[in-house]
């Protein structure tokens, strides 16, 4: 029999979650939604008991940099071979995080994606000597919005070290970040195999934050753009291997992907739950009451509409754990990542909007938090590969067609 339910072993850090999102989020999730590039300083103390718990074991897994694949495939009929392991917990994790505020999650330190790029394609040397790095990553570029495959950010080889020239755009975390996990080509002649990824420090020379964007959403996460000219990164700071395979193509670049689109469907969960938490009791108050034991259509339109949202939550929430599972028990799932952050990205959107829309003028002040998280909700179906890329990857992969003949 399949169990909907979380996990038994991951109740403990998903509740642990839970309560620091309610206790140490929410409170603050206004006045940083209003002070937009002030760094939130609480979140020093809450990084330090992160790291504690990753340190102790006890919260192994539990963020961006914990998503990794194991070195062996796991047996699906073997039930002693399938495990649920730190791509579950991060997903966990990070969609109770996002019930708190989707903005400060992304402001944690050593939770950025380029943390999850580098637990993901990194050598475990690499792994452990960026462990306690806060890295951004840094994809976009002016000219190159969803096709990764046409960065024109270069890295050429200069001795023991790769020259980087280029600009990105975009970077979350790109100021306040440790170092940013920077995508450039080695050969533009040689395509997309080419493509590599560069853990460059901050206080790198040639190195230069050009400026900070003023946002739709979630303002407490600073976006920035970034000048790379005649910048020196040390060889050894090349993520994974330096060779140029054409026989695997975009396929090892990309791989970071398969493990943190199913972290941004976990944010799009994560916000999408709350509007529904409170839209639920905004309802109830007004005398609104949703019945789960009479159909949808036996009541009133808001409830019928509540159901319909809370169903379509309910299928992204599964969609993303299947994806995550996959990555734990190193089943390709690049297919279910892009589904998962497809349907997470369009319904965060859809329900947080429609929240909104139910509860009225309440909805639309900022007497309370509805209107923000329809705003913080945008985000999350265009960055990590927007919509339309991932119905595009998605219709490849079912129909066994190419980059080339399905564009």
């Amino acid at each position: 029999m399949i169990s909907l339910d979380d996990p038994k072993k991951l109740r403990p850090l998903r509740d642990q979650a839970h309560q620091v999102a309610m206790n140490m989020l929410r409170p603050i999730s206004r006045t940083y939604d209003r002070a937009e590039h002030a760094y939130p300083r609480e979140l020093d103390l809450l990084a330090a008991m992160i790291d504690g718990l990753s340190e102790s074991g006890a919260g192994s897994g539990a963020g961006a940099s914990g998503v990794t694949r194991d070195e062996a495939p796991r047996d699906a009929d073997d039930p002693q071979s399938v495990k649920n392991g730190t791509n579950l917990a991060s997903v966990l994790g990070i969609a109770e995080m996002c019930w708190g505020d989707v903005g400060l999650l992304l402001s944690l330190p050593r939770q950025g994606l380029g943390n999850s790029a580098i637990a993901s394609v990194g050598t475990p040397e690499q792994q452990a000597r960026f462990g306690d790095v806060w890295a951004s990553m840094a994809i976009t570029e002016p000219d190159t919005g969803s096709d990764s495959a046409s960065i024109g950010t270069t890295a050429v080889l200069d001795g023991g070290a790769y020259v980087l020239d280029g600009e990105k755009i975009f970077v979350t975390s790109g100021e306040r970040s440790d170092a940013v996990v920077v995508w450039a080509t080695l050969d533009k002649e040689q395509g997309r195999a080419a493509i590599k990824s560069f853990v460059v420090p901050k206080g790198t020379p040639g190195m230069t934050v050009e400026r900070l964007e003023h946002k739709l959403g979630i303002r407490a996460s600073d976006t920035a753009s970034i000048r790379f000219e005649n910048c020196r990164v040390p060889a050894e700071n090349l993520l994974g291997s330096p060779d140029i395979d054409t026989s695997q193509g975009f396929a090892g670049a990309m791989a970071t992907f398969d493990n943190t689109r199913p972290l941004v469907a976990a944010m799009a969960v994560g916000c999408a739950r709350a509007a529904l938490d409170l839209t639920r009791d905004l309802l109830t108050r007004a005398g609104v009451e949703i019945d789960y034991d009479r159909p949808a259509l036996a009541q009133s339109a808001a409830a019928a509409k509540f159901l319909q949202l809370e169903a379509d939550w309910e299928a992204t929430r599964l969609l993303m754990l299947q994806a995550a599972w996959m990555a734990d028990n190193r089943t390709a799932n690049a297919l279910e990542a892009s589904m998962a952050k497809a349907k997470a990205g369009r319904t965060a959107s859809d329900v947080t909007l429609s929240c909104v829309e139910l509860c009225g003028s309440v909805g639309y002040s900022e007497g309370e938090l509805l209107e923000k998280w329809a705003r913080d909700s945008k985000i999350l179906d265009i960055f990590e590969g927007t919509q339309q890329i991932q119905q595009l990857i998605v219709a490849r992969r079912v129909l066994g067609l190419s980059s080339a003949e399905l564009q």
